[in-house]
């Protein structure tokens, strides 16, 4: 080959390129983004709008069906789904994956424009799901007994602005503490009395509160700027203002109104191990290195720390999460896999060479290989995530095949009395073609990844980039390096080491610099020679015993090969028949393994989503809540848990989507001590469900299950806390940080108009899945009513006095609610001034009804006279999917696959009889699994395809491809084997280990044909062709195989955090390899001995 050729000629330029790509390498691994994950683009898209005192039923025909009527019509949208609760309506538009979403964004935008939404609506906002929108870094201020006005003051005013000056942070959110705000408290009374109204006071207030421009007044030479200054800055100042004196007497703000500093109603309170606290969280910029970014803040913060003790020594500045630290672990963990892993491949590689020079030639490519690839996974905007460092590690057993496969034809050669360069050459170029061919076999494996829909198209692109990228730089290594390496006589053997011949060199600065070039070259050569030298004479010593039971057990293993060969060319039928059985037996297993999406990464970390009964005040969910983080803390040491703070008001954002604002929920969220223990973590959720159910039981009437820790066993009690406990039960669903979707793993839909019979059967569904084993966390859209005040107005009453509905409705509202009167700038800051009625005349149903509306005039009229209202409870949720209302049931899974779960769901409901008009889907993570799982197996597919395709055009045969492609579905019985055997479900990391297969097992066979066909061109029979070529191919098959293996072995441990991922994948080319490896061995001889007709006569020379 002319590669080689070149190489053996020109091995300085080899080894300057070669240099010039390890240099760029190490730059490119420099400036590489590190991340936890590729970036996976979601394609949906969430409306949310606020409409604050809006009922869910007026929220849904008010807002939420004027938005999905507008965004439901934009291109590329597949689904839309909607939730409408009091005060917020959220509508998800979900398109088809590789959708451009920033082009959806923009159209949606546009849609949006054209929406009429009623005046009081807020703007509506729209929201991307992205897992990495969420924030890098929580952290909680907290102090004992401090004010948490001043807390939240100091966060937004000091913190937030000096970590947002930061490169790399985006933004800095603040949420927790109090608010402060001017409360403007009217007498009702009073104010009734002197005939005024509160739409007077409010008009007063914001005319009082103004400065304004008076132009430009000169005089003389002066030009003055004429300003009126007349802005409030203190209560104090308002409540000296004049409201009326049209009686004659003066009617000042404090005469009708309590005015005072206070706070803003609270929506949220923040505990950190019990104490309210201010939670601080940190978004980074997009395509930041996620980890850098958070160091500067970490860094920044303790400095912070420093000047918070100083303001007040009891001030802390906790860190709640930390995106990077995982990330970190994880990266870290691949690297060390893959160092032990290419660490194994050389120690057996050097078991089999038994020469350290020879080993050291080989050992060269993984080093030049991976340092090659950084530069174009930068190149190729890839980022350093244990995705794409996975494929390195999955390559690094991979690297070495092709470099082993051409140092053995060298070697051979040399054995043969062939002179050192001629070597190179002859052995580089005999199995060049082959080396080609099984390097492009496994790189075109990846290339149906395209066709893959959902997740795992967008979770394995990087992984098959680098995969890819390794093995061709390393395809390279073996036609370059390795030969020009073995052509120089210092590796071949012990001879005198070549320097330059000077003598021909006239120019004195040219004999210079030659010399001195020669002089570094030598002394770098004679120092690597006795390095390599001492090590290979003190291992050779050390491993003496090693190397020499190895050599016996390499000579065993061959000859009961040779036996077993001979035996199985007897019989070839024989042995085809059996493989077929094998494989008929292991697939026959694959139903017992069960399916999964995606495994759940266990990252020391997880949440309790709690919900109480609608309408629950704010300070009942905190006391409910507070009980659990309590006894958690309690346990803290005994569990292992680092930290546990609660937020109440609202569920934490997920992927950049703003979590929900109610009253009633809440979420406590644990961080457990490193390192991470999943069994551990299992046993505190389990123990916090049954501490949740006892707290229930107790509400209930009932006897609590739980006495107490030590008592709960691993697992115990994972049943959800479900209907029929009352309005004072939590209700809970655990959950874990997610990457990969956004839907839960179960989800089922009934679809109906009617909201009261599909809340009848959702609660029949709910209840009957609570029965299946590993199904916790069940909660229905529909359980729960959310308790309502109806006012029905007497429209002939109001016709009389002059009413409409809109001018009471908007009364009511300012009276009970409030409104924005004005506000005051202080220091940088607008503190809003709100107006409403009194506590006491609205803290009860019968104040409400004898609240005055009377918009002039001093007799009151209270609203009873013309309304009635009523106390009755409407739907606390209203979903709706595709243009109709349904009723959604979802749950987490627990100690089981999803399939399997899934197919008693499917049970349950096909055994549920539903009304006319009424039907029922089942979504959630499964619906995803189907899609991934049907477009996996289509590449699959079309990875084999390929695969032939490349063999065809290499053996110039259709027959020989054929012969060889069978190694792929035998590889399954190992592959099927070992999942069964560590109890490791299907899921689309195994698909893709699958396809890995595809194009690892056949190298083996392509090396072992393509020498047999040799053979027969230089006159074998067939059947000695293919007996010699077994025999001589035995010990580089043996090497390959036990390289890759052993490269992977760290991986298929599940070593480090994030082995989850890994792992799987791992089994499962691991299985398939060595059952491929067996099989080539015996069943490819075989079937090729079948198969090919021609009995004697030499095969044609190949084409080209």
């Amino acid at each position: 080959m002319k590669v080689v050729s070149f190489a053996t000629r020109r091995p300085v330029t080899v080894f300057i390129f070669a240099l010039a790509a390890v240099v760029f390498g190490g730059v490119a691994f420099r400036d590489l983004a590190v991340d936890l994950l590729p970036d996976i683009t979601y394609p949906s898209l969430t409306v949310q709008t606020e409409y604050e005192g809006a009922a869910p039923v007026e929220m849904e025909n008010l807002i939420t069906r004027p938005v999905e009527d507008a965004v439901g019509v934009v291109n590329g949208v597949n689904r839309v789904v909607s939730s409408s609760r009091a005060d917020i309506s959220e509508v998800t538009l979900e398109f088809s994956w590789g959708t451009n979403m920033d082009f959806a964004s923009l159209d949606v935008r546009e849609r949006l424009d054209q929406v009429r939404l009623p005046i009081e609506a807020e703007r509506p906002v729209l929201l991307r799901y992205d897992p990495s929108l969420d924030p890098i870094l929580r952290m909680g201020l907290a102090a004992g007994g401090s004010d948490l006005i001043a807390l939240r003051l100091l966060a937004e005013e000091d913190l937030k602005r000096k970590l947002e000056r930061l490169e790399g942070v985006a933004a800095v959110v603040v949420s927790g503490g109090l608010e402060e705000e001017i409360q403007v408290e009217i007498d009702e009374r009073r104010l009734t009395s002197l005939g005024l109204t509160m739409n007077q006071v409010m008009n007063r207030l914001a005319q009082e509160n103004v400065n304004l421009t008076g132009g430009r007044l000169r005089d003389g030479q002066t030009d003055y700027l004429v300003r009126t200054i007349n802005e409030l800055l203190r209560p104090e100042e308002m409540r000296e203002i004049v409201i009326d004196r049209s009686q004659g007497a003066i009617v000042r703000l404090e005469d009708i109104a309590r005015v005072y500093q206070g706070a803003r109603e609270r929506e949220v309170i923040t505990r950190i191990d019990g104490r309210e606290a201010v939670e601080i969280a940190v978004y980074k910029e997009g395509g930041t290195n996620t980890v850098t970014v958070a160091s500067a803040v970490l860094d920044r913060v303790e400095e912070l720390e420093e000047n918070l003790r100083q303001i007040d020594p009891q001030l802390e500045l906790t860190v709640l999460t930390d995106q990077s630290r995982y990330i970190r672990d994880s990266v870290s963990a691949v690297i060390e896999t893959a160092l032990i892993g290419g660490s194994l491949a050389i120690v057996v590689l050097f078991l089999f060479l038994r020469s350290a020079p020879k080993t050291l030639i080989i050992g060269i490519s993984i080093p030049v290989s991976v340092v090659a690839t950084f530069f174009l996974m930068y190149v190729a905007g890839v980022s350093l995530n244990i995705m794409s460092l996975g494929g390195i590690t999955l390559g690094i057993g991979l690297l070495l095949d092709n470099s082993i496969v051409v140092l053995e034809a060298i070697q051979r050669r040399r054995d043969q009395g062939v002179g050192v360069v001629e070597a190179a050459r002859g052995g580089a170029s005999e199995v060049g073609r082959a080396v080609i061919a099984s390097t492009i076999t496994t790189v075109c494996v990846f290339v149906p990844i395209v066709f893959v829909e959902g997740v795992a198209g967008q979770m394995f692109g990087d992984q098959a980039l680098t995969v890819t990228f390794s093995l061709l730089v390393s395809l390279g290594v073996a036609l370059t390096v390795i030969p020009m390496l073995a052509s120089r006589k210092f590796f071949a053997g012990g001879e005198k080491i070549e320097t330059v011949d000077l003598a021909g060199r006239s120019n004195p600065i040219t004999r210079g610099l030659a010399a001195f070039f020669n002089a570094i070259g030598v002394g770098v050569a004679l120092t690597v020679k006795t390095v390599v030298g001492g090590v290979a004479m003190v291992m050779s010593w050390l491993l003496r015993p090693v190397l020499a039971g190895f050599d016996a057990l390499l000579r065993g293993i061959t000859a009961v090969y040779a036996r077993i060969l001979r035996g199985a060319l007897r019989h070839p039928a024989l042995v085809v028949l059996v493989a077929i059985v094998l494989l008929a037996g292991s697939v026959q297993l694959v139903g017992s393994l069960g399916s999964e999406l995606v495994p759940e990464l266990i990252q020391g970390e997880f949440y309790v989503d709690a919900e109480l009964a609608p309408g629950s005040r704010l300070a009942v969910t905190d006391r409910r809540l507070a009980v659990i983080d309590e006894r958690v803390r309690a346990f803290a040491d005994e569990f292992g848990v680092q930290s546990v703070y609660t937020v109440v008001g609202t569920s934490n954002e997920q992927g950049g989507a703003a979590g929900e604002r109610r009253e009633n929920i809440g979420q406590v969220n644990v961080r457990m001590e490193p390192p991470i223990d999943a069994e551990r973590e299992e046993f505190v959720m389990s123990w916090i469900r049954d501490l949740i159910d006892g707290e229930n039981a107790s509400f209930a009437g009932q006897a609590p299950p739980v006495a107490g820790a030590a008592a709960v066993p691993v697992g115990a009690g994972a049943v959800d806390a479900g209907s029929a406990l009352g309005d004072d039960s939590l209700k809970y669903r655990f959950g874990r940080p997610t990457y990969f979707s956004f839907r839960s793993p179960v989800e089922v839909q009934i679809r109906g108009h009617n909201l009261a019979l599909l809340e009848v059967l959702a609660d029949q569904v709910a209840s009957r899945m609570r029965e299946v084993e590993g199904l916790v966390d069940v909660k229905s859209s529909t359980e729960g009513g959310n308790p309502e005040l109806q006012i029905v107005f007497d429209r002939e009453r109001l016709s009389a006095l002059n009413y409409t509905v809109a001018q009471l409705g908007a009364v009511i509202r300012s009276k009970v609610q409030g409104d924005i009167a004005t506000d005051i700038v202080r220091e940088d800051r607008n503190i809003e001034v709100r107006m409403r009625t009194d506590e006491g005349y609205r803290d009860s149903v019968r104040d409400l009804r004898n609240l005055n509306i009377r918009q002039s005039g001093a007799t009151p009229l209270p609203l009873s006279a013309v309304a009635d209202v009523i106390e009755t409870e409407g739907p606390a949720e209203i979903r709706r999917s595709d243009g109709g209302r349904v009723a959604l049931i979802e749950a987490n899974i627990v100690g089981r696959d999803l399939g399997s779960v899934s197919d008693d769901i499917q049970s349950i409901l096909d055994s549920t009889r539903f009304p006319v008009g009424f039907d029922y889907s089942v979504g959630g993570q499964r619906q995803e699994m189907e899609r991934s799982f049907d477009s996996m197996r289509l590449a699959i597919l079309l990875a084999v395809f390929m695969v032939y395709l490349v063999m065809a055009s290499q053996f110039e045969s259709l027959l020989h491809p054929f012969v060889i492609l069978f190694a792929v579905p035998f590889s399954v019985i190992g592959a099927i084997g070992i999942l069964y055997l560590t109890r490791t479900p299907v899921s689309i990391v195994v698909l893709i280990g699958g396809i890995l297969l595809a194009g690892i097992v056949v190298n083996n066979a392509i090396i072992l044909i393509d020498y047999t066909n040799r053979l027969r061109r230089a006159g074998k029979a067939k059947i000695d062709a293919i007996r010699e070529a077994c025999l001589v191919r035995l010990r580089p098959i043996l090497m390959t195989t036990s390289t890759t293996v052993l490269g992977l072995l760290p991986m298929a441990l599940g070593l480090g955090e994030g082995a989850e991922l890994r792992t799987p994948m791992a089994l499962t080319v691991v299985g398939g390899l060595l059952t491929s490896t067996l099989l080539t061995l015996i069943v490819i001889p075989a079937l090729y001995l079948l198969l090919d007709l021609h009995k004697h006569e030499a095969v044609a020379e190949a084409a080209g």
